[in-house]
């Protein structure tokens, strides 16, 4: 078993006006986002960056085609000053009037002309610029995703999967242990179902245990992140959100690029769909099937081995296997225990995930 940071981490950075404290809340705030947004193509050239009015020399604001001005958001500064091929560090230390001459240089003289994405918002004061991106960005709305999470998951609160409890007690919602964020780029949900959960006889040194399912889902449409949806189960999280005792962790992520609203249709929401109506009863299956998969080989760390695993890894799977469980590993279920036991002890998140994918790809032999 291994601990997930994720939830955590984004606990950790989120201020108050990023939190919600329900699906629904959320939901209104991306779907009120997404009626005052505009999204539109335009050539670099008509494109003109000028200091804003009534600022301390440092706001900027960019005039369109149209003639109309807008402001920027950080991150859609970040993005324009790339495609004018500036680095942004660097131009916010300006004062605007040289900040602009040196955007404007970039997007009318010494880069190509070429078609940009463009993402504007406005809801009552001045419009801005949320996002700038290539012309075929393949943008999945945050709404579009968090108007799918209501319809299968409801608000979050009262259903079987929602905002988890801490050490498995259910908790009252509140903007502190949220765990359903957005904010003007992004947006990252995590709902656990803590009440039906999966009995695992012999889990541990011969002693039965239970799991419970969590899932992730994230977005941008400003360009921020992939979207996708990973998958886990896990024995409880705590008060920070930290995720102990996972295994069994699958993803699916896809870049914006043109053919991503075709694939969050056809692959991520039907996920959703199964997850959320799917019973435990193929969970339980699928570790039933993996414990009493013998594995078909006489050594252990060359099976290991033949699935990518270093040499120093395999002993290390190995060896954790023999410590915890005090005995060797036998069945694919130990294998996986071990692969995400061993997980533990990794320093580098990417590298713990990494082996926590390996881990329920071996889990998924049992059933292939």
């Amino acid at each position: 078993m291994s601990t997930i940071m994720t939830a955590s981490n984004q606990w950790a950075s989120r201020p108050d006006d990023q939190r919600f404290t329900s699906l629904t809340d959320l939901n209104d705030h991306l779907q009120l986002q997404r009626s005052n947004s505009r999204a539109k193509v335009v050539p670099s050239r008509s494109l003109f960056v000028e200091p804003a009015p009534d600022s301390d020399h440092r706001g900027l604001r960019l005039r369109g085609p149209d003639g109309n001005a807008v402001g920027l958001t950080h991150w859609s500064f970040s993005q324009l000053a790339q495609r004018a091929g500036a680095p942004a560090a660097y131009l916010r230390e300006l004062p605007a009037e040289l900040a602009s001459d040196n955007l404007n240089y970039g997007l009318q003289v010494s880069r190509e002309v070429e078609d940009i994405g463009v993402l504007l918002y406005k809801n009552g004061g001045p419009a801005e610029l949320r996002a700038v991106t290539g012309p075929q960005y393949g943008r999945v709305w945050n709404g579009e995703v968090s108007a799918a999470l209501v319809d299968r998951f409801g608000d979050g609160i009262n259903g079987h999967f929602r905002v988890p409890g801490e050490f498995g007690k259910r908790i009252t919602v509140t903007k502190a242990n949220t765990t359903l964020y957005a904010s003007d780029r992004d947006m990252f949900v995590f709902l656990a179902d803590e009440d039906r959960r999966i009995e695992v006889p012999n889990r541990r040194n011969g002693q039965p245990g239970s799991l419970a399912r969590g899932f992730f889902v994230w977005n941008s449409d400003t360009g921020g992140t992939s979207f996708g949806v990973a998958t886990f189960l896990f024995d409880y999280v705590c008060c920070n959100r930290i995720i102990w005792g996972a295994n069994e962790y699958k993803e699916l992520r896809f870049a914006h690029n043109a053919t991503a609203p075709a694939r969050w249709i056809e692959q991520v929401a039907p996920a959703l769909e199964q997850y959320a109506s799917g019973s435990t009863a193929s969970v339980t299956a699928a570790i039933e099937a993996a414990r009493a998969a013998k594995l078909e080989a006489d050594n252990v760390i060359d099976w290991l081995r033949s699935r990518k695993f270093t040499a120093k890894q395999a002993a290390g799977i190995a060896e954790v296997h023999l410590i915890e469980e005090m005995r060797p590993i036998e069945t694919l279920w130990d294998a996986a225990t071990a692969i995400t036991a061993f997980a533990r002890a990794v320093p580098h998140q990417d590298e713990r995930v990494r082996l926590e994918r390996a881990a329920g790809a071996v889990m998924q032999l049992a059933s292939a």
